[in-house]
């Protein structure tokens, strides 16, 4: 029996990707496009749904802002500058279209450095859970105008992947201006067959991957593939669309032409085994109590450690073991070594006259914890 593709209108956490030429086009910003997203985006969360964005954009209303060349590849002083002048422009555009909706919007700015330093990614998932757990609708995008080609995405569709995994959404939706993945390149190959479900990404799928067909993106099938490994690995599912319709998320919901990439399982435990599978910096004893309190699903408090062993820094992974020296989880750190000596033993409301600062009352927060 042939997989079936998930139901955009039960996601429970959602990330939309938003490409450039949706949302700007020749005679700049496409503001009637954007009021149906974000009457989607409302529809969405009026059912309960967690919502992220990540909109392309910034550039191409920048370089119309400077009168730089419309077409073609900018320096990247010139692509920083546009996005500089683009970005607040952008955000100020998602503001004025939802808060009709009475929606909050924040402005998020990323780079790959953010997510491949561990204390950075903890820095930006603690972010966005408060800004969900708020009610908050965060506007993503690559910070163009400091990254540089080591620290860069390159593109918003892997962006977009990595921000699924780590706000632990169960599904991505890349909308584009193509309505999914073809064995062949349907452009220049009349035989060429759409994929409604993919489940699996061998080998053979992602040799179909082929070259961007929009002069205002970047990303082309190679770069959306290449985010559904990222997606489908954290256990998110992703699909891909076109979004030129005024209600794109509802023209997906109801049945629109999309491929849809399906996870390897629930994005919550593929967090829990990424985090089990790190190498520890360190071991961290627990008392009974605190052994009872993981059990039952709280998170790791100061008061109850009795020793600390290794050195390790703030998002190291470290191991939790009982008061016997048994093994008990693996988690994720939000204190150094030193600091988690100091305030061991000690509870929580302590930490700032212990450390000088105002610091997060879990040691290892339950969602960082493998038990």
């Amino acid at each position: 029996m042939a997989a079936l593709a998930p139901d955009l209108a039960r996601a429970r956490r959602l990330v939309v990707k938003i490409g450039s030429a949706l949302l700007v086009g020749p005679d700049g910003l496409k503001t009637d496009w954007l009021r149906g997203l974000c009457d989607d985006v409302a529809l969405w969360r009026s059912r309960g749904a967690d919502v992220v964005l990540v909109s392309s954009g910034s550039i191409a209303l920048g370089r119309r802002v400077l009168n730089l060349p419309a077409g073609g590849a900018l320096a990247l002083e010139q692509a920083q500058a546009a996005a500089a002048v683009g970005q607040i422009r952008l955000a100020r555009a998602y503001e004025e279209a939802l808060a009709p909706h009475g929606v909050t919007t924040a402005q998020v700015l990323l780079t790959l450095e953010d997510s491949a330093d561990r204390r950075r990614y903890l820095n930006s998932r603690a972010t966005m859970q408060t800004l969900l757990g708020l009610g908050v609708v965060p506007i993503v995008n690559e910070n163009d105008t400091v990254a540089t080609d080591e620290i860069r995405y390159g593109d918003n569709d892997r962006l977009a992947a990595q921000i699924a995994v780590t706000a632990g959404a169960d599904q991505l939706l890349l909308l584009s201006d193509v309505d999914g993945l073809y064995t062949a390149n349907p452009k220049t190959d009349p035989s060429a067959v759409h994929l409604p479900v993919i489940e699996r990404l061998t080998g053979e799928i992602e040799a179909m991957g082929g070259d961007p067909v929009s002069g205002l993106s970047k990303g082309g099938m190679k770069t959306k593939l290449m985010a559904a490994r990222t997606a489908v690995a954290g256990g998110c599912a992703m699909a891909i669309a076109e979004g030129s319709v005024l209600r794109p998320l509802t023209a997906v919901a109801n049945g629109a032409r999309a491929s849809w990439f399906l996870p390897e399982g629930d994005p919550h435990l593929a967090r829990k085994r990424w985090i089990a599978g790190m190498k520890p910096r360190g071991t961290i004893v627990i008392d009974a109590g605190a052994v009872r309190a993981l059990h039952s699903g709280k998170s790791l408090l100061p008061a109850g450690v009795t020793g600390i062993t290794g050195e390790f820094s703030r998002g190291d992974p470290v191991t939790v073991t009982g008061p016997a020296g048994e093994t008990l989880a693996h988690g994720l750190v939000r204190y150094t070594a030193d600091e988690t000596r100091r305030i061991a033993g000690h509870h929580s409301a302590e930490i700032e006259a212990i450390l000088g600062y105002s610091g997060r009352a879990a040691l290892i927060h339950r969602d960082d914890l493998a038990i």
